[in-house]
């Protein structure tokens, strides 16, 4: 069956660090200007990591009724209110056929923030103060859950959980759901709402972060020489995506086509991928396998690149084993800090607009090119490019790794 289902997007939206919007994030990506800044959401002055790429223009009250502003985790809430943008921007009609429309929705840690107050009201106030909507503001399938409800969607929903890669293989398992066809359209994508003492503190302490608190634009650096750690970000971001014909029959506007998806796992390390890149390759081709395309028809690739030194050089390894040093590449995390559990959702948009608009985005603060990388990495400025397909790439802790091909349609 999944031959002659082909899977199309038809809708994206998304709340992140660069605006509130597809078209916000999209021309700042562009424009190459960044997201990061010092935190202002609560006191950092203790941490060693001062910094982050904050969703600082969302209030809750703007989208959300006082009860569910209180009762919505902040990740579930980005996640609710960019489904909303995408499913307004396809013109889906949900209540026309409930069950051939689901949602995947993926988070890496879910309502973290929610968990954290709540012990505190524990240990401070006892156990018969505790929130009653504690674990349904905490668990990640959250967002998911609250999406299908408030859109009506009864057909398959579910929540990846693989850490940075979750909301790439929402997308992936969309496809295959779509393809199989246990659904017509499907909501997918990703969110996370991490910036909180505990988060930076731990991650902090595996090093892992950037520490440049006193230059935070320039902190996330993808591939550059001088990188020294991500920069912690939130954010939320979906897509529709549509059975082709489906899509046609009812005349929507068709943005791009998902011709693809590959998945794998280093089974190498909690945290570290494998140094040979391996796992990151064996995704990507599977990827492009899947799509039917050649490494030599791919015109752009969008890199997990998070600005980590073992990340960036192993990804680069994996992408010249695979399409080779020719393709262009660039990390819009030098713009929007890691996401986590919403960047392969983010990046797949981008990917679309991509296509759709001729320019890839520059990789920011691309100062000294780690001679280690050897791609052919678009820096400063955004370039023009005539693209046909384009990949993503999204990894995560546990060695989970996910590949995404997209065609223009």
């Amino acid at each position: 069956m999944g031959d002659d289902r082909r899977v199309v997007v038809t809708g994206m939206g998304a709340v992140t660090p660069l605006g509130d919007d597809v078209r916000q994030m999209w021309a700042a990506m562009v424009a190459g200007r960044s997201g990061v800044g010092p935190i202002r959401s609560f006191d950092a002055s203790a941490l060693p990591v001062r910094i982050a790429a904050e969703v600082r223009h969302f209030e809750a009250a703007g989208h959300f009724d006082v009860r569910d502003a209180r009762r919505v985790d902040r990740f579930a809430q980005l996640g609710i209110v960019a489904a909303r943008q995408a499913l307004a921007q396809s013109g889906l009609q949900v209540a026309e056929h409930p069950d051939r429309v689901g949602v995947v929705f993926g988070s890496g840690l879910g309502g973290l923030s929610t968990l954290v107050d709540q012990v505190g009201v524990l240990t401070d106030r006892g156990p018969s103060r505790v929130s009653p909507f504690l674990v349904p503001m905490m668990i990640p399938n959250m967002a998911a859950g609250r999406i299908a409800i408030e859109s009506g969607a009864t057909g398959p929903t579910s929540c990846p959980v693989t850490a940075c890669a979750a909301s790439a293989t929402a997308i992936g398992e969309a496809v295959d759901l779509i393809r199989l066809g246990r659904a017509d359209a499907i909501v997918a994508g990703g969110a996370d709402a991490t910036v909180a003492p505990i988060c930076i503190a731990a991650f902090a302490q595996m090093k892992a972060l950037s520490s440049r608190n006193d230059d935070p634009e320039r902190a996330s650096r993808p591939f550059d020489a001088g990188r020294d750690g991500f920069v912690l970000g939130e954010g939320g971001a979906a897509l529709v995506l549509e059975e082709r014909e489906h899509a046609r029959a009812r005349g929507a506007d068709v943005l791009a086509e998902v011709a693809g998806w590959g998945g794998s796992c280093d089974a190498h390390h909690l945290t570290a991928p494998d140094p040979r890149g391996a796992g990151a390759a064996a995704a990507m081709q599977a990827a492009l396998d899947d799509a039917r395309v050649s490494a030599g028809d791919v015109g752009y690739l969008n890199a997990h690149g998070t600005s980590t030194r073992l990340n960036d050089r192993t990804e680069a390894l994996a992408i010249r084993d695979v399409v080779g040093s020719g393709v262009a590449v660039s990390s819009t995390k030098g713009v929007t800090g890691h996401l986590l559990g919403a960047a392969g959702a983010v990046e797949a948009i981008a990917c679309v607009q991509v296509l759709g608009t001729g320019l890839v985005p520059p990789t920011v603060n691309l100062e000294q090119p780690d001679p280690d990388c050897g791609l052919d990495l678009v820096a400063g400025e955004a370039r023009e490019a005539d693209v046909d397909v384009a990949l993503s790439n999204s990894f995560g802790f546990g060695g989970h790794n996910v590949t995404l091909v997209l065609r223009r349609a």
